[in-house]
């Protein structure tokens, strides 16, 4: 097998970075930026399973597990009740700020790439909407911050990506179909149903009774920590597959299932969290090590000024002017609307998305915007995680 020593150097890279990891969460020197950082030095390394890129066979199968376990996982840790009832500072970020940053996104990218289609435009500003946390994790972690602030950040990231998905996904259908295809307003009507009806319902019932039956279980004595723990990507792959089968979208499927999550045990639901969340950074730090090796290399020769204007605009006042506009009223100081708009990363989400994107549609006509939401990522791994530090010290002061 040709592939053993790709996977020794990921093991290493994992481990080796395991050793010191603690000391870099005190540092600005983040994992993404290291394995990112890797990645593009690797690039230039010929590699027998890398040469399909994005075709690879097995990088279908990483891509999605990985981001139905995220959403599983994300879903899970968010308390759906009480976001609901309280419609705090999360609730005007995740229902005014997320879509504001969409409208904005794509009226600033209309004349700056004005040869590419109104479809391929949305799908850009959806994809580079949702947030990703972990860039710049001191920022969620740290006694530093007010844990108001933290907690507003992590359930902002932990939620944005599953509303995304379904305007992202209606734009892969729509980019899709060739001209005339499945023209008829009923075809339509009927995909949308399916993607935001079965999905949910079979991801939520997964979800539900799953928790129901591992708090049973566990409750009886059944059940040991250890499979509470395996719990985790046993519903979020369950649920995605069901959906799968009966023509639904399983990521939303597995999104629902951890929103809806059945456990009431707190420790129960912990130790299912835990298990997660370690299973999902190896594999999210396995994608930010592609990112680097396969995505920048592709999108590279498509940079331009209008990429980098764009790039630049979508961390700075796309993000930060709807933030703004979504808090007013909320009485929070200038400081912390700012820096709440400035830690909104683009991170592991939107790498997945982009990789469901080009498997399903293709790089071909699509480069421009592919570069974008590349560069847009690699802007912020590096600028996010090296700022996380410095203006959490700011902030405290």
């Amino acid at each position: 097998m040709h592939d053993y020593p790709i996977f020794l150097f990921v093991a290493l890279l994992i481990f080796g970075y395991g050793l010191f990891s603690k000391k870099s969460g005190e540092s600005m020197i983040t994992a993404p930026m290291v394995f990112v950082a890797v990645g593009l030095a690797a690039s230039f390394i010929p590699v027998d399973f890398l040469q399909g890129g994005i075709r690879a066979p097995f990088f279908k199968v990483i891509a999605e597990l990985t981001l139905a376990l995220i959403l599983f996982i994300d879903a899970s840790t968010i308390n759906l009740r009480t976001l609901m009832k309280e419609k705090g500072i999360p609730f005007r970020l995740l229902f005014i700020g997320l879509p504001l940053t969409m409208l904005v996104g794509t009226l600033l990218a209309l004349p700056l790439f004005s040869s590419v289609g109104i479809w391929a435009i949305c799908l850009m500003a959806f994809i580079l909407s949702p947030t990703d946390a972990a860039l710049g994790k001191v920022v969620v972690t740290s006694t530093r911050i007010p844990g108001k602030i933290r907690q507003v950040i992590n359930v902002e990231s932990g939620l944005n990506d599953g509303i995304a998905l379904p305007p992202i996904l209606v734009c892969i259908a729509a980019l899709s179909e060739t001209p005339g295809q499945h023209a008829e307003v009923h075809y339509w009507i009927f995909f949308i149903l399916k993607q935001l009806i079965l999905g949910p319902l079979i991801g939520g019932a997964v979800g539900w009774f799953g928790g129901k039956l591992v708090d049973k279980a566990s409750g009886a004595g059944w059940m040991n920590a250890t499979f509470q723990r395996l719990a985790a990507i046993s519903l979020a792959i369950m649920a995605f597959t069901l959906a799968e089968m009966v023509h639904g979208n399983g990521f939303i499927a597995t999104f629902s299932a951890g929103l809806f999550l059945g456990t009431r045990t707190p420790q129960i639901r912990k130790r299912i969290q835990e298990f997660g969340e370690a299973e999902g950074e190896a594999l999210e730090l396995f994608i930010f090590l592609l990112f680097g090796m396969i995505l920048v290399p592709m999108a590279l020769p498509f940079w331009n000024l209008n990429t980098w204007i764009y790039a630049i605009l979508s961390l700075t006042v796309i993000r930060m002017v709807p933030v703004a506009i979504s808090l007013l009223g909320s009485k929070l100081s200038w400081r912390s609307v700012g820096f709440i708009g400035w830690f909104g990363p683009r991170g592991i989400a939107s790498i997945l998305y982009l990789i469901l994107v080009l498997i399903h549609i293709g790089t071909r006509g699509y480069e421009q915007i592919m570069s974008v939401v590349v560069l847009t990522i690699l802007l912020s791994v590096f600028l996010h995680g090296l700022s996380a530090v410095p203006l959490s010290k700011i902030y405290r002061k």
